[in-house]
């Protein structure tokens, strides 16, 4: 069974730039229901759909796919619930983890969180300087819940 290990964190400054080049994303979902969710996500060159299970603590089911990017245009256009999710990825390779950090455009600008998957819930690891606050148990900073709570909504109301 395929399976995601994932903590995700707040990031506090743009340091983590340096010398990288980010690859921009557009994403959608075909469900974002928490238990089975269903995205589509696609890159100037690449795209994939991927089918998550429920979150278990840090862990779930996950199954991902390439898929041609043609059709994942039009998955994005015709069966993604909407906004669609926008954002530039940076990869960062800090004392031998990989660090996706996530720069979000759209309705979702100036949110930035820092991904790092794990081979078990238990490893240790070290914290990049820029890295700020955890926010894994909080599922407001999930994809599939940006949708339907963008972040620039949130201190509205």
């Amino acid at each position: 069974m395929g399976k995601e290990i994932e903590r995700k964190f707040l990031v506090l400054s743009d340091k983590f730039r340096d010398n990288f080049e980010g690859t921009l994303y557009k994403q959608g979902y075909i469900s974002s229901d928490p238990q089975h969710i269903v995205r589509v996500r696609i890159t100037a060159k690449e795209a994939y759909i991927t089918l998550k299970g429920e979150l278990k603590g840090v862990t779930r089911a996950e199954y991902e796919y390439p898929i041609p990017v043609n059709d994942a245009n039009e998955i994005l256009d015709i069966l993604c619930e909407k906004p669609l999710i926008e954002k530039t990825r940076y990869k960062v390779d800090y004392k031998g983890f990989l660090w996706e950090i996530d720069v979000f455009h759209g309705d979702n600008e100036g949110l930035v969180i820092a991904e790092i998957e794990l081979a078990n819930e238990e490893v240790d690891f070290h914290k990049p300087e820029w890295l700020g606050v955890e926010v894994t148990q909080d599922m407001r900073y999930y994809n599939s819940n940006l949708i339907k709570n963008p972040y620039n909504n949130w201190n509205k109301g």
